[in-house]
């Protein structure tokens, strides 16, 4: 590079070098050269404290740490869109255990509306045989009853002919011969 400094300089003083004065170009009172050996002192300077390293250095810096978070923000970005998918995986997971609970528990409501039916089928069922029973024990009750009632009617009416027809005699007559049956069975 301190090479290329020196040419550089001196064809930008080109124009300086043509200017002629009274006393010439490389005279201290010509203001072009004192400003070309000012900018030669200027860029000597910078070359001896090692500016252009410094600043070859401080970009290389710069260009790393631009190069390392990029880097980062790579690797960010494939995190981010690693846990995006794992994001989206999850979500369809749990999407699909939700239509399976809610297909789960459509099943186990009509298992339940089914059952429902059923007992109640069987509870109406209960009821009529209940009903049908008391139904049969009604009428076998007033069938007794009517019975009892006809018995106790015919006991009354055969009182009454028997004991206008029967005489003194025959009831004791009828008397001795039913002790006498009665003691027959009960030897």
């Amino acid at each position: 590079m301190r090479h290329l400094i020196l040419p550089a300089a001196m064809l930008t003083a080109g124009p300086a070098f043509a200017a002629t004065g009274e006393y010439g170009f490389f005279t201290l009172r010509n203001t072009d050269f004192v400003v070309l050996i000012g900018f030669i002192v200027f860029l000597a300077i910078l070359l001896y404290f090692k500016v252009p390293g410094m600043l070859a250095g401080m970009l290389d810096k710069r260009a790393e740490g631009i190069r390392s978070e990029l880097d980062e923000a790579r690797g960010l970005r494939e995190e981010a869109q690693a846990l995006l998918a794992s994001f989206e995986r999850k979500q369809k997971e749990t999407q699909a255990q939700a239509d399976r609970i809610v297909a789960h528990a459509r099943e186990e409501a009509e298992r339940a509306a089914e059952a429902a039916k059923e007992d109640m089928r069987d509870s109406v069922d209960r009821r009529m045989a209940a009903a049908e029973s008391q139904i049969a024990s009604a009428e076998a009750k007033a069938v007794r009853e009517v019975r009892d009632r006809a018995i106790t009617v015919a006991i009354a009416a055969a009182r009454d002919v028997v004991s206008q027809q029967m005489t003194q005699d025959e009831s004791a007559r009828l008397i001795d011969r039913s002790i006498d049956e009665v003691g027959d069975k009960l030897h």
